[in-house]
């Protein structure tokens, strides 16, 4: 098969692609505009592969998209591209508009362009996957709920009503033009190559520095956690075999509170990068705690027993064993992280840029 994929530069995107590239046959096409959070240097490891090819575009620009999915004639679409930052999105929402919204709205009507044009045959096996969070649906608060595939949405920050806004136009895209679509909500992602603004990285980089670790609150605001390989797995799964019009709720079943998820980074770190800079005596020393952020979440948890029932996916990574992983990998790639922090990783591009560009 061959799969474009939208924001394949990015930390879920680019797990996803890489995974392909490693584990299967496939083709990808990668469409990225490679914003601040997408980094060529996470591609590094499969940019010269000859099923690779890369393409620096904004989905909002919808001519230009139709000009690559009838060039490349991909058999599945996986969107991933998506400002994601929930502080971001408070801070300044026009951008999550444009790129959630009127992004998807500019790559549904390309695809559906595309996929109008194909024979009955490849018109019959042609998916549209979505990939949405599960921030959708809202705060479960003090409750021992678990989001399912049919809770109704209460989104809560401009990311997560973007992001909704995007679910109800893809929904519609399938009801109204029959367009073949799939969606998969994940919790929080964690992993190697995870852009330093979310709060695994950062904690673990502002300790490694001796900075504070600060945290939202009490800190006991409460999230289910998931390996990034893991999820690149079921997302492939779900482009694959999920059904037409249904939705896959994608989780790891590990519900940890914020404050214990630095806590259990800052034993690691004990363990593992046991030198310190010279005024810190304990890493667990640096957590603070600030003002909690407008309209914040207590509690997500999902329940992923549809796509374990229907698709045979699980987990293969722990909490525990996947926040080693990504501990180790951070400590061993300093080089990625430090272009992140200069800023120096902007000025790459993934060797000779495919057209059109604009």
């Amino acid at each position: 098969m061959k799969f474009l994929i939208t924001g394949g530069a990015g930390f879920i995107g680019s797990a996803v692609v890489r995974y392909i590239l490693r584990e299967t046959s496939d083709a990808v096409i990668n469409v990225d505009l490679l914003t601040y959070a997408g980094n060529p240097d996470s591609l590094a490891s499969i940019e010269s592969d000859a099923r690779y090819r890369f393409y620096q575009t904004d989905i909002c620009n919808q001519a230009t998209v139709l000009e690559i999915l009838q060039k490349e004639q991909p058999d599945a679409l996986i969107h991933l591209a998506a400002e994601s930052h929930v502080d971001r999105s408070i801070d300044g929402p026009a951008a999550f508009i444009k790129t959630n919204i009127v992004g998807t709205f500019s790559l549904l009507e390309a695809s559906r362009q595309y996929w109008e044009s194909l024979s009955s045959t490849d018109k019959a096996t042609f998916r549209f996957h979505h990939v949405t969070t599960d921030e959708v649906y809202g705060d479960l608060g003090d409750s021992e709920d678990s989001f399912t595939e049919e809770n109704a949405y209460h989104p809560s920050s401009p990311y997560s009503a973007s992001k909704a806004s995007a679910d109800h136009l893809v929904r519609a895209w399938n009801r109204t033009y029959k367009l073949p679509v799939v969606i998969s909500s994940c919790s929080n992602n964690f992993g190697p190559y995870q852009f330093p603004e979310k709060l695994i990285p950062h904690m673990i980089l502002s300790a490694l520095e001796g900075k504070s670790l600060p945290l939202y609150g009490n800190g006991k605001q409460i999230r289910d956690w998931l390996f990034v390989d893991d999820n690149a797995r079921a997302l492939y799964q779900v482009t694959q075999r999920g059904k037409v019009g249904q939705t896959y709720n994608i989780g790891g079943s590990n519900q940890r509170q914020n404050i214990e998820v630095v806590q259990a980074l800052c034993a690691l770190l004990e363990e593992l990068a046991p030198k310190k800079p010279s005024h810190v005596q304990h890493y667990s020393d640096l957590i603070t705690y600030v003002d909690d952020r407008p309209g914040h979440d207590v509690r997500y948890a999902i329940d992923s027993s549809k796509i374990r029932a229907e698709l045979g996916w699980l987990p293969e990574e722990s909490f525990e064993t996947g926040l080693r992983k990504t501990v180790e990998w951070y400590l061993a790639n300093i080089n990625w992280w430090s272009r992140v922090l200069s800023g120096d990783y902007q000025l790459s591009r993934l060797g000779t840029q495919t057209e059109p560009t604009t």
